[in-house]
């Protein structure tokens, strides 16, 4: 049995244009999406760092208060002393884990947001040169003037 050999299928120009068009419009939808989307995260990525800079201070508030505790410990080993002690530590042992946590998300939404950022600068660019390469190709053909063409005319025929 004699196998068929397969046929290039033969392009239309409306399924071309059509093809081109849908790729300039994907294009620019992940441009435009993209640019959104590294806005949102540019926020989020702004409040994960007051949230980091506010545990930051808040631990170091916690421990001057906790040597200071620990000062009036070693002097008066009571129980209200021991037990101060005891809350400022599990409030640093808190804010550690809630830190980690925050860094954690800033350590996923980085990398993230650089590859974005690679993303929409390339497709902005691309859009940009489609949109001025359309514009030169679209340009109109600029008619000669009629006295000219008469002259050109004559000219031959002398």
């Amino acid at each position: 049995m004699v196998a068929k050999k397969k046929t290039k299928k033969t392009l239309s120009s409306a399924a071309a244009e059509k093809t081109v068009e849908t790729a300039m419009a994907s294009l620019a939808e992940v441009a435009t999406t993209s640019s959104q989307v590294i806005v949102t995260l540019s926020k989020e990525s702004r409040k994960l760092t007051t949230v980091t800079r506010r545990l930051s201070k808040k631990r170091a508030l916690l421990m001057r208060k906790k040597k200071s505790a620990t000062g009036k410990m070693k002097m008066d080993p009571n129980a209200a002393n021991r037990k101060n002690v005891k809350l400022i530590e599990n409030e640093i042992a808190a804010i550690r884990k809630e830190a980690a946590r925050v860094a954690e998300q800033k350590a996923t939404l980085t990398p993230e947001m650089a590859a974005l950022k690679t993303i929409s600068k390339r497709a902005m660019t691309y859009t940009k040169a489609l949109e001025r390469a359309d514009k030169v190709l679209n340009k109109p053909k600029k008619k000669r003037r009629r006295k000219k063409a008469v002259r050109k005319v004559a000219e031959i025929q002398v």
